[in-house]
């Protein structure tokens, strides 16, 4: 079983015993999981080039941890359940005897396929138990998984199979949200048409979607697992061999494949989610993210389940059919655990407290908060209403790159501070540099937030591009990896995240990236140039804010152009990435050597053009009094 600490003094000891000896401390996790062979070396890095490379030599396949080596113990305990989108339609479980089987069949379908080591698969999915089944499946066989969000859009999709090499695709002929079908296979045939790689597509039936089966590429889930065997036998995997790719925004435009690997991931997502949300056997856990993201991947599959734990899916929104469904799931499997993200916290706030009565939420014990910084306002709001008062909240800080938490409270033992995700955790070494990049000491500091040691759970590479992966984390500030955000390190010696100091917007929890709606803004026939930005958004945190030059109006006017850019932005990247305030303006604030002054456009969207700061390498000074005339929130002047 995985160590896990239990007072505020074990905190402390065990963050000093690993800032003195990391090695020894990650080894010490390490050895209470499944390893066919133990490693030669604990670490061997370098931030320069970067390598990073966690219990070298070792081998072992991240399932057996799951599967092998507690089905004797809790075989009959229940893994998954799964609350479907209809509250109305029957909820599953599945147990740890039952899952294993499933994912062994899966996993010899996938090698009738011609699936192997090293292969890529590409999986489409809503969030069924078969998404949860097709991850393990892949990392059974040794093949590498790829989920991509079901709600980007063809070209999206296409792009990331493309970019990773997928030959298999998973896919579902619909997606259940709220009231609302996605037609997921036909937006993938649209996909794939562009995808010469792929050979095989796998199709689950979930809805009712009217789809049509492509002959020799395209089968039936229910079919190709028909008689296939119920054991497959696991894949020896290096340490260091990839697990999966997760696709997430970047600033150039270009989605990054985050690539992570087998052991350290292992590892760190098993020591976090049992330290973090202090798990007990028997305890029901439910995180309402998607799998789609890094959240769904670290703690709604690999962290739980390799703890043993019961992970709760949801296929459907929290405010269908009204916005009590999250309490009413939380009843109905009596929750212990429950993380979901400040966006999801406010729009339910903002909807009162009505949809709140009734329900006895007594089976909570943990509150958990992810994506984004949550504000004060939230957090009390959760915390009295949600918890009684009587929850402790883990407001945990983490990215893609991160593979699982970061920064957080330990439940129930680090004393919380509103918006504050507090400490460390053990094993983590944060620093705070100025833009010079010297590192701030003590308390009352501000800059920004890098790592000077790597920990199991960080990604290795950018898929197929290991030269961009050193120049976004390692050389802004030598020797440390940098995490793109921001911070505050209080007189307590608390972190409060201050959000992102790159051109990336965090929507919902989501990174996007300001240079790949920008290209998309400009695939419009109308539009000659763009510039985008974030806003304070009351639900979503930040709003994307476009500045579009579009000199020529159509017949539609105005509003009529607003209207086709964002529904332009939604086809091409996907609905999240749909603008909220769309101004036509002349001309963008551009230096003489033609940079836009991205600050200027940021101290606008956000209300506040008292200091713009030095406008004097402007190209055209009288620009930014016309934008500001005909901005779209009201500036401060």
């Amino acid at each position: 079983m995985i160590n896990k600490i239990h007072t505020l003094g074990g905190y402390f000891h065990e963050y000093q015993k690993s800032y003195s000896n990391p090695e020894d401390f990650w080894e010490q996790q390490a050895e209470c999981l499944y390893w066919r062979k133990r490693w030669d070396k604990v670490i061997d890095w370098n931030f320069e080039e970067p390598r990073i490379n966690w219990f070298v030599g070792a081998k072992l396949n991240i399932t057996e941890s799951i599967f092998e080596k507690n089905l004797y113990t809790h075989g009959d305990n229940t893994a998954i359940i799964w609350e479907p989108n209809d509250a109305d339609e029957q909820a599953i479980s599945l147990t740890y005897r039952q899952l294993y089987v499933e994912v062994n069949k899966f996993a010899n379908a996938l090698k009738s396929l011609g699936v192997k080591k090293g292969d890529r698969v590409a999986l489409y999915m809503p969030m069924v138990p078969e998404l949860a089944i097709a991850l393990l499946a892949c990392a059974r066989i040794g093949a590498i998984h790829s989920v991509i969000f079901a709600g980007f859009s063809a070209q999206s999709l296409a792009d990331r199979i493309n970019d990773a090499g997928a030959k298999v695709v998973l896919v579902s002929d619909g997606g259940y949200r709220g009231s609302k079908i996605t037609p997921l296979k036909e937006i993938a045939d649209e996909a794939i048409e562009q995808c010469p790689v792929v050979e095989s597509v796998v199709v689950l039936k979930r809805t009712k979607c009217d789809i049509q089966m492509v002959g020799g590429r395209d089968i039936w889930w229910h079919d190709i697992i028909d008689g296939q065997d119920e054991y497959c036998p696991a894949e020896e995997m290096d340490a260091e061999d990839p697990l999966f790719i997760l696709y997430t925004s970047g600033s150039t435009g270009k989605p990054k494949g985050i690539l992570h690997t087998i052991g350290g991931y292992m590892v760190y997502t098993a020591y976090t989610f049992r330290n973090v949300f202090q798990y007990s056997r028997g305890d029901v856990y439910f995180c309402t993210a998607d799998i789609g993201w890094i959240t769904g991947h670290s703690y709604i599959v690999y962290g739980p389940l390799l703890n043993g734990a019961q992970t709760l899916m949801f296929e459907g929104i929290p405010t269908w059919p009204d916005a009590g469904r999250f309490w009413d799931i939380v009843d109905k499997h009596q929750v212990n655990q429950f993380y979901t993200a400040p966006t999801a916290i406010r729009s339910l706030l903002s909807l009162g407290n009505e949809y709140l009565a009734g329900k006895r939420l007594d089976s909570l014990k943990v509150l958990g908060t992810v994506g984004e910084p949550i504000n004060e306002d939230a957090w009390h709001w959760y915390h009295d209403h949600v918890g009684k008062n009587r929850c402790p909240i883990v407001d945990t800080w983490w990215q893609t790159e991160t593979g699982g938490v970061l920064i957080s409270p330990l439940a129930g033992i680090t004393p919380t501070k509103p918006s504050f995700a507090t400490l460390p955790l053990p094993g983590v070494f944060p620093v705070i540099v100025d833009n010079e990049g010297k590192e701030l000491k003590g308390n009352s500091v501000e800059g920004n937030l890098c790592i000077k040691f790597p920990w199991p759970g960080m990604a290795r590479t950018i898929w197929g591009d290991h030269d961009r992966f050193r120049d976004t984390y390692f050389t802004s500030f030598k020797n440390y990896y940098f995490t793109g955000d921001g911070v505050r390190r209080d007189e307590d010696g608390y972190y409060r995240i201050l959000g992102r100091v790159d051109d990336v917007i965090n929507v919902s929890g989501h990174r996007l990236g300001t240079a790949e709606i920008e290209n998309a803004i400009n695939e419009h026939p109308l539009v000659n140039e763009s510039a985008v930005v974030g806003y304070p958004h009351a639900i979503k945190g930040q709003g994307i804010y476009a500045f579009v030059v579009c000199p020529i109006l159509s017949t539609g006017g105005e509003e009529g152009i607003r209207k086709s850019i964002k529904e332009g932005v939604s086809k091409i990247i996907g609905p999240i990435a749909r603008p909220d305030l769309v101004q036509l303006v002349p001309g963008l604030p551009k230096t003489r050597s033609g940079k836009i002054m991205r600050r200027i456009l940021r101290k606008i969207a956000e209300g506040d053009a008292t200091n713009l700061g030095d406008i004097s390498t402007l190209l055209d000074e009288d620009i930014v009094g016309k934008i500001i005339d005909s901005a779209l929130v009201d500036v401060k002047h």
